[in-house]
């Protein structure tokens, strides 16, 4: 019989997250299950439940930056254990059979129902709708449940299930590394983890923010230099200077104006979801045979070489723990962008 847990969700758009009971699916074979201990909170979990993009189903568990402790595996499982931390990313099934499951890249499934994510997508399992780690416990067949390194601060390694992949993906495939410069536009969620990554893989990182009291907090998040990016004079010094950009911005900006700081053959990579179209000027791409792309997530065999990368540098995100009777407080501080740099929930305050 399925199992039954608290969790913290809603029953409809923009209406605050409250305590409700869910189901968990019985152990498969191929199953590890796990009491989740930290979830972080992503912007995307704000967007899903305001309805932002659409498509949203209720009622609704968010959270998909999971870590837990496993209590029970399937009769199959052979990389873990009762005892063993795991964690739970965005990605938790795809068909594995087409292109780009073939090929470690789950994230872009095109077989039928795509992926499946952690949560608000359709469960293969369960019917109705997949919930995610602002619960308890979680579930997930081994094959997509990742290993947490030992040595990470658990609650702050949280964020690198999306935070850090969502930028350590495009900086490993577009070459960041000893010799190259790499800009990251914004300091949020994404762009703090961005800097220490970067800056881990041996690159010069230049951060490009709108705050100017976040231009000392770059430095000290190993950034070598910081650009006050409202300023022309500041931005003009790095025209043609950077091989790739990362842009972790979700509102509506001005893009041409980081498109024109890049070297030839550069690339600006996309990695925010702002609601709006941009607007790009041929000639800024045309020029220097520039790149303007995007990126989104990683698959898990490169989730969990991020994790072991993270491990070996001693990278988490910057994270302010609160208790689970705190997440609307929190929803309502990330919509002011009120965070340095990304909530993390201890879900052992879930009575």
């Amino acid at each position: 019989m399925p199992t039954q847990i608290k969790a913290v969700g809603t029953t409809e758009a923009r209406k605050p997250l409250e305590v409700m009971d869910i189901a968990r699916r019985d152990l498969q074979p191929d199953d590890v299950q796990f009491q989740v201990l930290y979830c972080g909170i992503c912007h995307s979990d704000l967007h899903q439940v305001h309805n932002d993009f659409g498509g949203s189903s209720f009622p609704m568990v968010p959270g998909h930056e999971i870590v837990g402790r496993v209590t029970a595996v399937g009769s199959d499982v052979k990389s873990f254990k009762v005892g063993d931390l795991a964690a739970v990313g965005c990605i938790v099934d795809s068909c594995g059979h087409c292109p780009a499951c073939r090929h470690d890249l789950e994230q872009f499934c095109e077989g039928e129902g795509g992926t499946t994510l952690s949560f608000n997508t359709p469960d293969k399992y369960m019917g109705g709708m997949t919930y995610g780690g602002f619960s308890q416990t979680y579930v997930c067949k081994e094959q997509y449940t990742l290993h947490v390194p030992e040595s990470l601060d658990l609650a702050a390694a949280a964020p690198l299930l999306c935070a850090g992949i969502t930028v350590y993906s495009p900086l490993k495939h577009w070459g960041a590394g000893a010799g190259k410069t790499v800009g990251i536009v914004g300091i949020g969620g994404l762009g703090h983890v961005a800097i220490k990554i970067a800056k881990a893989m041996g690159a010069h990182v230049v951060v490009f923010t709108t705050s100017a009291s976040k231009v000392e907090d770059a430095k000290r998040l190993g950034a070598h230099e910081a650009v006050l990016s409202s300023d022309p004079e500041q931005m003009k010094a790095f025209a043609s200077k950077i091989d790739i950009i990362i842009d972790t911005v979700s509102a509506t900006h001005e893009v041409n104006a980081y498109l024109n700081l890049l070297a030839i053959d550069g690339s600006l990579v996309l990695v925010g979801l702002p609601a709006e179209p941009l607007e790009v000027g041929a000639f800024n791409v045309v020029k220097g045979r520039r790149s303007f792309s995007g990126s989104n997530i990683g698959g898990i065999a490169e989730t969990q070489e991020m994790l072991d990368f993270c491990a070996e540098h001693d990278i988490v995100a910057d994270i302010e723990l609160i208790k689970a009777d705190q997440i609307n407080e929190a929803f309502e501080r990330l919509e002011k962008n009120d965070v340095r740099y990304r909530f993390v929930i201890d879900m052992s305050t879930l009575a």
